[in-house]
């Protein structure tokens, strides 16, 4: 099962107009209630499928827009010699 999770998630589908236009707060709400539904178990199997290969599409968008808020940010760095500067964020 794992090989068809990983395949699925390093297929580069385009993301489709609808989940790219979404903010990353409309996007996270709609994955968290595909998986909701998918974790019901009352979904027939086409439809968990279906549902499955959005919440994939909808998981690389919050992922991209976390990223590229995440280069946006910059932290405010003091030096040994009291020079205030920025660098690049970085998740530690």
């Amino acid at each position: 099962m794992s090989n068809i999770k990983e395949s699925a998630e390093n297929t580069q589908e385009a993301i489709p107009a609808d989940i790219a236009a979404m903010s990353f707060e409309t996007a996270l709400k709609a994955l968290d209630e595909i998986v909701a539904k998918l974790e019901s178990g009352r979904v027939d199997l086409e439809e968990s499928i279906a549902l499955y290969g959005r919440g994939a599409l909808l998981k690389r968008h919050c992922e991209a827009k976390l990223k590229a808020a995440e280069e946006k940010i910059e932290k405010i760095v003091v030096g040994g010699d009291g020079q205030v500067s920025t660098q690049p964020f970085k998740a530690e």
